[in-house]
């Protein structure tokens, strides 16, 4: 016998917080494609550019642990409004830098903003969605990151071209604020949606026994207390290790097809756009693999270990990048990384709100993600000096070899030591 339809305002919520995403990662892609022309204007080094990066990568690094502990206090609707005007204003504000410092202090401005899209949209996939569809919500609004870095290797250059380097930032900065007016009008926690159907709601909460007050909220948790948890440092450990290969694939992909294989940067890059059209397959087709086990009727634990251990396993074949004779042999191993690493971040993300109640996610997002942040913080260490030492030999290809032998294998560790730490990821009593 089928049952009506709970209603789809829950989907219009995801789709927020996926254009979100999608600004989110035009805004932070750009300097990647900017690289060159930047370089040859500021007279940037490897070296110098690494030190850029480093700048965001602190400056988010701090702005997750400081927004997840923020948008639990003061709610999802007001964290997430914070966080992308601080994002916007940072962003266009890359028009006006005239030095290779002010180009690090804004960019520490982007990451402190962009912090908070993740801690707020996880809690929203929480606030909104049964654990059973979690996982799916999370790829869906985590495919946004790939479809900013689709869109931005066809609208950056063509901006470029057109009007400049300096106008690139200032448009795709501009985009935040018209989504802010849609965020505003259409967003609200489920107790207070008008919009929402009592059939809805009991199905959102069809399978916690919590629900979020209207008045907001129970007092967010001590950092010093989640720290107690092994679940906390499952999550850490996740973040840590894998999310400095994505940094990787964000800010030097488009310089190693460069210097590569000689692609044009200054036109629309085909390449670039297939492999993060590859990674938005991922992001959605990972978040669906799990919560497909799940309506098969495996333990919620049992399908994020498995889908996350395939997912794992995917990522290996990048070591064999080094003997990719054309661009597209590389574009073919490099989409399968980097859809395989969003398929785990959807997975990695949901097993917050799997093992922590509503009002420690954010929390437990922003410490999990600063873990990931600060070890995409030294990553660039890594990167800068090995490539640098090897552009210096005439051997940047050795470098990048290297580079992608560390990312295959991190994956699978991140696995080993989330699965001997929290075996049945046992959700967490903030009672006891």
């Amino acid at each position: 016998m089928k049952t009506t339809p709970p209603g789809n305002y829950r989907w219009i919520i995801c789709a927020l917080l996926f254009f979100a995403t999608t600004i989110n990662y035009l805004d932070r892609q750009i300097i990647g494609l900017l690289k060159p022309v930047l370089s040859e204007k500021f007279h940037w080094s490897e070296i110098d550019y690494k030190n850029i990066v480093k700048a965001f990568q602190a400056s988010y690094a701090i702005g997750l642990l400081l927004f997840g502990r923020v948008v639990d206090k003061i709610g999802t609707k007001l964290g997430y409004t914070v966080s992308i005007v601080i994002w916007s204003v940072a962003a266009m504000m890359h028009a006006l830098v005239k030095t290779t410092l002010g180009f690090g202090v804004v960019r520490a401005g982007l990451g402190l903003g962009e912090a908070g899209n993740f801690p707020s949209a996880i809690k929203v996939v929480a606030e909104w969605f049964p654990k059973k569809e979690r996982a799916t919500a999370t790829g869906i609004f985590n495919s946004g990151a790939n479809i900013g870095a689709v869109v931005a290797p066809i609208m950056v250059p063509f901006i470029l071209g057109v009007y400049g380097w300096q106008m690139a930032f200032i448009i795709t900065g501009a985009i935040g604020f018209i989504w802010l007016i849609f965020w505003l009008i259409f967003y609200e926690i489920p107790t207070r949606q008008k919009k929402l159907s009592a059939e809805e709601f009991e199905f959102i909460h069809s399978d916690i026994d919590e629900v979020i007050a209207p008045s907001a909220e129970e007092k967010p948790v001590a950092w010093k207390q989640l720290l107690k948890f092994k679940q906390t440092w499952v999550f850490i450990f996740g973040k840590m290790l894998t999310d400095p290969v994505w940094w990787f694939f964000l800010f030097w992909l488009p310089s190693y097809f460069q210097s590569t294989f000689k692609l044009d940067l200054s036109k629309p890059s085909l390449p670039l756009v297939i492999v993060y059209s590859a990674s938005t397959i991922g992001s959605i087709g990972g978040g669906y693999l799990s919560s497909y086990f799940i309506k098969k009727g495996w333990p919620v634990f049992k399908a994020r270990k498995v889908a996350m251990l395939i997912f794992a396993l995917c990522v290996v074949p990048i070591v064999f990048a080094r003997y990719a004779m054309t661009i597209w042999q590389a574009v073919a191993l490099i989409s399968l990384a980097v859809a395989a690493h969003q398929a785990w971040s959807a997975n990695i993300f949901t097993t917050a709100s799997d093992m922590f109640p509503k009002r420690a996610i954010s929390s437990i997002v922003g410490i999990g993600s600063m873990a990931g942040a600060l070890g995409g913080f030294f990553f660039p260490d890594f990167i800068g000096y090995i490539l640098q030492s090897n552009k210096d030999a005439g051997h940047i290809l050795v470098g990048y070899n290297i580079i992608f032998a560390t990312c295959g294998g991190a994956y699978l560790l991140a696995w080993a030591i989330m699965h001997f730490l929290v075996p049945k990821m046992e959700r967490v009593n903030l009672a006891k």
